[in-house]
This record gives C-alpha cells, structure tokens and sequence, in this order.
C-alpha cells in the first residue's frame, strides 16, 4: 500500500497553509518557466498558466543535460510545448498542461500535465498539481507525479483504487518514438513533489523546490550526480520580454536558463508606422472630382488620376467604372496585411475622387489577379461616421458583402509600374533538430524574379549562392524501403552550394462562382518539379472551404539544376536504383475558420512516396498578424517502415513583418519545428495555394481585422 500517512501530513500543511492566507492570484505575477521550458518553478511544474497566446522559447543548461523548449498558451487554459534536448544523444518530446481550475479567495489553481507523451518517452511523466498565492509575494506548489516524477520515494499509486492496472507501468515506447504513450499515463509509482517561489520585487524572485525526479537515465547514461532533492534558484525579469535564471540544483550542479516571451496578441509598435490615411472628402465642401464621368474622355482621366492616388498609397488599380450612381472598382492591396485596412483606405480615397452623384462604392480587392470579395459601402456612411467613437462596428455592420465573380469593370488602368521585377538579397537558411546536429544553416545572396504576364498568370523563380555554412556536410543517410522523397533534402545543393531554388509558373482563375482555380508547371520546390491543379469551393461568407489538388512530379537532380533523378531506396543511397521516379499525388481538403482565430484543415489522399493518409492542422491567427499552428500526418506506412518520429508531425510559425518593423507590408517569415523530416506523409511545396490567397479577403477574414477599417 502506499504511504498515506506521508501523503495526509504533507497535504494537511499545504491545505492549512493556504486556508490561513485566503489571498487570490496576483494577476501581475507572471508564470515562471522551468528548466524544462514550461510554467513551473525550477524543474517541478505548477498550476499557473501563461497569458493567452503567449510565446516562450527557454534555452536551458546544467550538468551535461541541455534542452531548448518552445511553448505555446493554445488557450487560457491549454499550453502546448515542443522540446529539443541533449541527454546521451539528441531527443525531441512534447507536453500539454490543462488547467482545471482557477485560483480563487481560497481555492488553489489546479492543473493537470503530461510530459514527453508524443517522443521516445526519456522525460515520460504526468502530473496533479495545485498552487496558491499567499500574500502578494509568495507562491506555493505541491503535487503528485508519476513515470520520472514519481520515481523518487515512489508509492504505490492511489489510483490503483480506481483500476489495479494503474499500479505498474509497462514500457511502451519503442526505438522510433513519435508515438502518444497512452498506455503509460498516470500509471505506476507516484511520489509528491512541491516548492515556492518568493518575489522579492518587481524584478527578482526566490526559488526552492522538492524535486521527485531521481534522474535515473542521467545518472546511468552520462555520469550525473544527484546527492539531494532539494533544488534553488533565483529570477531576474527586469522587462515582460524576458527571464534570466540561476540554479543550484540536486546538489551538485550549477544550471541557467534563458526565457524570451512573446505577447502575439498585440503590436510591436502599437500606433503602428503606417502613413495617415486620406481624410473622407464630404461632398457639401466642394472637393475638386468630376461632377460626372459620362464623357469617356473625363472617365479615362479620373481613372488615370485615381490609379495615381491609389498606387502612392500601396494599392494597384486595375479597372474602375460608374453605373449610375455606383462606382465598381478592382485592385489589389500591395502594402496592408489586413485587407480591411486596404477597404478603408481605397474607400477615404474614393470620397476624394469619386463624381458628386456617386451614392455607392463597390470595393473588389484581388489576390493574384483573381477578385476575393465584393464590398458594398455607402458614402454616406463614411461622411457621417468617420469620427464616431464606434466607427469600426456601425460601418461594418451597414457593409454588404458578396461574391465578385462578374467581368471586371469596364475602363481598365495601365499600370506604368514595369512586369518584371527581380531583386537580390542575403538569404539565411536554418535547419534546426536534426538527429546528429542540432543547428545547420546557410548564409549567402538570393536573386529573385517575377514577371506577371497577365495580373492572373505569373512566372517567378529564386536562384541562391551560398557564401558560408554547414548544411553540406550531411552524415550518414538512414535506412527506409520507402522512395527517397524527404530523406536526403539535405543533399540538395549542399556540394555546389548554389542552384535554381524554384522556378515555375502559375494561372490563377474563377471558373465560377465561389469557385477558383490554379494551374502550375516548373520546379516548385527544391526536391521536386512538375505539374499542379486545384480547384477551391469558398463562398465569401462561409467559414467552410472544400478544396481538390492533383499533382504530377518529379525529383530534381540534387545540383539543383534543370535535370531530374531517379528515386533513391533501399540501404544505398548513394546510388540510383530502380526505375524513374515519378508519382501522382492529390487530395481532399476540408478548412474550417472557427472562432477566436482558430482555423482547421483536414487533407486526405495520396503522398509523394506512394502512401495513402490524412494531415490534420490547427493553427490560430492573431488579430496583429502571428500565427501558431500545429499538424500531424497518418499514413499507411507502418511507424517502423517511416523511421525514427513514427510519422510526420510539428509545430509551425509564421511572423508578420509589419509587426517586427511597424511599417506597412504583406510580407511574413515563417518556420517549422518539426520532430524530423522522413518520407512518409511527405506532400509537395507549392507557393500560393488557394486558400491562402483568397481567405484573407472574405468576410470572417474581414470581420476578425475590420478594427483596422478606420487606419
């Protein structure tokens, strides 16, 4: 049995602790975060929860252990974690924590974890845990642990009342890892753990804790001495953009960590560097536009002058004309990331410009040269709301939105600005948590083109020369009988040091209503070349897409030149064995805009080695740009045949430019944290897939970033 009198005595002074000091949660009182890159206090968890959306990315060192973890606030109550760790060799894991709930006058936060359930289970362990502030400055925790958790002290496990299966723990992780060790959780010995943290100002906090991790594997693997439980520390956060930590843990080693914080949910640069947008023209001041633009002769002109305006201000005018008292104009927003500040900003200007008998103005913004909506926005509404305390909401509320499926406006702008643009810049390239290293990266200049033969048909290409770096020297190439798609990318280009990195060509169109379309051919990606269609279902105010996708390919020659390759397989892939490659690959795709910023994605079909599966995506936008998102792929390749990651599965970023530099752009940089890259699930790269280009211009796009209408 286990010890329950340990378990009453310990918890009986917790509880009368905390019943003595009946003080809620400091809501100034940020979580602290451990060694292990989660809420906690050195190495033991808590129950305290991030804000919402917050971002940490905790690099950590004692002893010979090393960890770098990224955690993510999924929601107010959900953090999700991905961890990159050296113990004898290289490791990757992910964790969740749920709170269940909050601290309240008397009731301790409670939350409930589970560490390394998606790895090869070296930090396997769940946990109970409580904490409660005391005071203002004083933070208490205590809890119940199990798998390394509960492997100090163990006693038997109280939930073995429940179900005696939960008193042993079977070893279910196996030599490829990647796989959720359900049949582990909460099972086997428990063990309490706890600690306190103690803030001594604004800028410096105590810490102290019971640690019930003994650190087998360590000891055995890597020669670590662990002479005491006891662990203590202290914190330095002089800003909310970082936490520095210092530690003396187990006795015998000295540990720092490093914590830089990232709030998504608000601007860098909160008034923004965007230039001031026109003011709205009210026609009783007698503004200078044309009291009419029936004579074609004055029509031309003022779509001349507008198509000026527009482009000094970001935005390509690509046709305008009135129809009674209906002005009806398309373009593009070049410049603003929410595409509800570009409706506003051409609306102001069209109050300018727009004849004196114009009551209506229909917006049609386009994304590669194929219109997203239709906006209808009253003139009127501008004139009298412009100043209105709640401008945003009223004029969203008095828009229309629609399909613009129709031929485009009748009097067409030449644009001066020239078809061809390229341009040449350093480029930096990371792989980041390879199995043998855990950085490689390129550094060199990029040439880039585009030449728009038509606003709907595109022909772009990049070319890099790499100057420094050590992604070519790849190690040895794992075994797989699956064709080689994903599993020597590292190869490509890695001898030259230079090679064409895409070239192709894309035709974007609107087959129908609330249908678009897109055709490619070239080198799409640096693995592979070929053919591409997809058709996309969206009707501008439905938060449900239905998509189609069939791809022919081809692997590129590893120089990266315009040749192709033979498929790579068996044990030697240094040689070309077998037949050509070649593959037909396609999906089924279902996205879902669900509230808060959520948007899910679900892609059944055919991978580029042959497999048949599904991916499954979450990812959650933010009204000022970032993006979090994570995804896992399930195909009929047996997790032993995919390798070590059991299958394909991570964690993807993508940060808006205008949010690190505060001016105006559409640009974004975006990464993957991945467990590793291997060939089953592998699907092809393609840029400018369709929903990505039009969902920013419907309607639950519009609405989530209308606050944005008036800047």
């Amino acid at each position: 049995m286990f010890e329950l009198d340990r378990i009453i005595g310990i918890s009986g002074v917790l509880c009368a602790v905390i019943a003595a000091t009946p003080a809620a949660a400091d809501d100034d009182w940020r979580a602290n975060y451990t060694l292990y890159g989660t809420p906690g206090i050195i190495d033991m968890p808590t129950a305290v929860a991030p804000a919402d959306g917050e971002i940490a990315t905790t690099v950590a060192v004692f002893g010979d252990t090393q960890r770098v973890t990224f955690t993510f606030q999924v929601l107010p109550r959900v953090s999700g974690s991905f961890r990159y760790s050296l113990i004898d060799t290289y490791d990757r894991s992910f964790d969740l924590q749920y709170q269940v709930t909050d601290e309240g006058q008397y009731m301790p936060a409670i939350s409930v974890g589970v560490r390394d359930f998606i790895g090869t289970g070296r930090y396997s362990s769940e946990y109970l845990v409580a904490t409660k502030t005391l005071g203002t400055n004083v933070r208490v925790s205590g809890g119940l642990g199990w798998g390394r958790l509960g492997s100090l002290d163990g006693f038997t496990n109280p939930l073995g009342i429940i179900d005696e299966r939960f008193e042993t723990r079977p070893d279910d992780s196996i030599d490829t890892g990647g796989t959720i060790l359900s049949g582990q959780f909460f099972r086997g010995d428990a063990a309490l753990f706890g600690g306190v943290e103690w803030r001594l100002n604004d800028e410096w906090t105590v810490l102290a804790e019971y640690s019930s991790d003994i650190y087998e594997r360590e000891t055995t693997l890597i020669g670590f001495e662990r002479e005491s439980p006891l662990n203590f520390g202290i914190k330095w956060q002089p800003r909310d953009a970082y936490q520095l930590g210092a530690y003396y843990m187990y006795g015998t080693d000295i540990g720092f960590a490093a914590t830089i914080l990232i709030d998504p949910t608000t601007p860098n640069f909160p008034s923004g560097l965007d230039t001031s947008p026109m003011p709205v023209g009210v026609r009783a001041e007698g503004i200078s536009a044309a009291a009419t633009w029936d004579n074609p002769e004055v029509e031309t002109a003022s779509v001349d002058a507008l198509g000026s305006i527009l482009a000094a201000d970001g935005f390509r005018l690509h046709g305008a004309e009135v129809v009674g008292n209906t002005l009806r104009v398309r373009y593009e927003n070049q410049r603003y990331r929410a595409e509800a500040q570009g409706v506003g900003r051409v609306s102001r200007i069209l109050t300018q410009v727009a004849p004196v008998n114009v009551d209506t103005f229909i917006l049609e913004p386009t994304r590669r040269g194929i219109t997203t909506s239709s906006v209808t926005i009253r003139r009127s509404d501008l004139e009298a709301l412009e100043n209105e305390p709640n401008a945003a909401a009223l004029s969203y509320d008095r828009a229309i939105f629609s399909d613009a499926a129709g031929p485009a406006p009748a009097v067409e702008w030449e644009d001066p600005t020239p078809a061809f643009l390229w341009g040449v810049a350093p480029y930096l390239e990371l792989s980041l948590f390879d199995g043998e290293e855990p950085i490689r990266g390129d550094v060199g200049l990029e040439a880039t083109f585009q030449y728009e033969l038509r606003p709907n048909v595109i022909l772009a290409g990049a070319y890099r020369y790499r100057v420094a770096g050590n992604r070519d020297e790849v190690g040895s190439i794992s075994e797989s009988d699956l064709p080689d798609v994903r599993r020597t990318s590292l190869r490509y280009g890695a001898e030259s040091g230079s090679g064409i990195e895409n070239l192709f060509m894309s035709w974007y169109g609107r087959p129908g209503q609330n249908v678009y379309s897109r055709a490619s051919v070239g080198y799409f990606e640096r693995s592979f070349g070929g053919v591409s269609g997809e058709l996309l279902w969206k009707p501008v105010d439905s938060r449900l897409a239905l998509g189609a996708e069939l791809n022919y390919t081809l692997l590129r020659d590893y120089d990266l030149g315009l040749g192709f390759r033979p498929a790579c397989s068996g044990t030697d892939c240094n040689s070309f064995v077998g037949d050509d490659y070649d593959v037909i690959t396609g999906h089924l795709s279902a996205y879902y805009d669900f509230e808060n910023g959520f948007q899910g994605q679900v892609d059944v079909g055919r991978y580029l080695a042959g497999d048949w599966g599904a991916t499954f995506s979450l990812d959650r936008e933010f009204d000022n740009g970032w993006k979090v998102g994570a995804y896992f792929t399930l195909t009929d390749v047996p997790f032993d045949d995919f390798g070590e990651g059991s299958f394909d599965k991570g964690i993807r970023i993508e940060i808006p430019s205008d949010w690190l530099f505060g001016t105006p752009t559409r640009d974004t940089s975006s990464t993957t944290l991945s467990s590793l890259e291997r060939d089953g699930g592998a699907r092809l790269r393609i840029d400018g897939r369709l929903y990505d280009v039009v969902e920013g211009g419907h309607q639950g796009q519009l609405e989530e970033n209308w606050g944005r209408f008036w800047r």
